[in-house]
């Protein structure tokens, strides 16, 4: 795969940027994908520009909403066209199984697309009975304005498709800024909607690396920013929105407890945390990183998921055997080996896997699925992101401590609870401080449920009818009669 990205500003393929250029890797190979051009100021302030002028030009501020809705369902079809080439460059790129790209990341991204396109007829503005005689009073939802749209490695295409569909389903203009280890599927998108018909300067491209967010979050023709990635740099976008007043919407770090009850049904709560903790080699933010598991079963609960990670077939994502594939990047890979190594020398027990994995696999970012007992609830392991296939299992004698040690952290972005008990479901999904808790179920998602977290997890929600509020403003309009 030989792949040439362009930065796609105000309707124009440019081949390079005044900021440079970088590679781009297969994470299970080191193999370089293709050579990225990095923006540079110029290239951010003429985006801007271009984004700013769409949002006066005709073509896209007086489309019919029927038109702009179909607009976005013909994106979903052209995503639907070319599902097999998205996903093998998902997968090169950032190292994910492929039966995941075809599965679950390509048909989700398509989905977005039609979920948002559903709502472009239904923006409605409301009437308000008055007390002040004489007077008429009503609302209009209008966009936002120009929205920089920065986005992670871990599941670029649908986490861009999570910000896109519904800015442009608004009426906004963007500039997508994707995650530098993993430019590619985003760059085939910013083609798909040119091929769709949007209208130039309504979509903008741009490549980098931390610096090209920088300037995005601090530029003042930019109107909101929505970004997905660590908690520290969602602090400092916090303080670069300041400037103008940016609206922001975060979705940052998480360290999801998933809670074994003694009266839960073990087999389904193994199968389950196994894709809770494994999925995408832990690389997802609601990833199940802390497991409470009631001392009377966790011996029957660490045997049975130690066989399930002894049935994982570490390898590269594109080879349809392959069960867990690669970590993003070498400098992932080596910082989860350092809190593994931190883990054993607090005391945790290693009981499967433990480290970088060797033979034929030693010259992809691989680590091997980890199972961790005899972690206790202050370790680092248990407090910090592992975003990596490491379990840590915490035995914990007294359910009245669970809420407690659940919320015992900053973050607030996920949580599970494995029970059989009603009650004990309802009483737990009440007490835990996190924007999703799933009952007896992995982390999953759906374009019309809301996903977003609490605490330093992030601000804002996504999806379902919550994003149309976050890329629309609401303008009161008085009139007297």
């Amino acid at each position: 795969m030989d792949v040439r990205p362009q930065l796609y500003v105000g309707g124009e393929w440019l081949t390079s940027g005044s900021g440079g250029e970088f590679k781009t890797t297969d994470p299970a190979t080191g193999e370089v994908l293709g050579v990225v051009p990095e923006a540079g100021r110029a290239e951010v302030d003429t985006a801007v520009e271009a984004a700013r002028a769409a949002l006066d030009d005709p073509a896209w501020r007086d489309m019919p909403p029927s038109d702009r809705a179909k607009l976005l369902w013909r994106i979903a079809e052209l995503i639907d066209e070319y599902a097999d080439e998205l996903a093998e460059m998902e997968t090169r790129d950032q190292g994910q199984l492929i039966g995941v790209a075809r599965g679950i990341n390509v048909p989700g991204t398509a989905e977005q697309f039609r979920y948002f396109a559903g709502w472009v007829t239904k923006i409605e503005g409301t009437t308000a009975p008055l007390s002040i005689p004489g007077t008429f009073h009503y609302t209009l939802r209008e966009p936002v304005g120009v929205c920089a749209l920065i986005t992670p490695w871990n599941f670029p295409l649908m986490i861009a498709a999570f910000k896109l569909a519904p800015a442009l389903a608004c009426g906004n203009s963007v500039i997508i800024k994707p995650a530098e280890q993993t430019p590619l599927t985003t760059y085939r998108l910013a083609q798909i909607c040119e091929q769709a018909g949007v209208p130039a300067g309504v979509v903008n491209f741009l490549t980098g690396g931390p610096e090209v967010g920088r300037m995005l979050t601090n530029h003042p023709g930019v109107d909101k920013v929505s970004f997905t990635g660590s908690t520290s740099v969602g602090r400092e976008i916090i303080a670069a929105s300041a400037g103008n007043l940016k609206r922001v919407t975060l979705e940052l770090g998480g360290k999801a407890p998933s809670i074994v009850t003694y009266d839960a049904d073990i087999d389904a709560a193994v199968g389950g945390n196994l894709v809770g903790s494994f999925f995408n080699s832990g690389q997802v933010c609601a990833a199940y990183s802390r497991l409470y598991v009631d001392r009377r079963r966790v011996d029957e609960f660490v045997t049975k998921v130690s066989a399930g990670v002894g049935e994982m077939r570490l390898g590269p994502g594109i080879e349809p055997e392959s069960t867990l594939g690669p970590v993003v990047s070498e400098h992932e890979l080596q910082r989860i080996d350092g809190l593994v190594r931190n883990a054993v020398t607090d005391g945790a027990e290693v009981v499967t896997g433990g480290g970088r994995a060797g033979g034929a696999l030693s010259g992809g970012n691989f680590f091997e699925p980890t199972v961790l007992t005899n972690v206790t609830h202050g370790m680092e392991i248990a407090t910090k992101e592992i975003f990596g296939p490491v379990m840590p299992v915490i035995a914990y004698d007294d359910p009245e401590e669970l809420a407690s040690h659940a919320n015992d952290t900053e973050y607030g972005l996920a949580a599970s609870v494995w029970t059989k008990d009603l009650a004990t479901a309802h009483r737990m999904a009440a007490q835990i401080k996190a924007g999703s808790v799933y009952v007896n179920l992995p982390p999953i998602l759906d374009p019309a449920a809301a996903w977003g977290g609490y605490k330093a997890s992030g601000w804002g929600k996504e999806m379902g009818h919550y994003a149309i509020d976050a890329y629309t403003q609401v303008k009161a309009v008085w009139v007297g009669v």
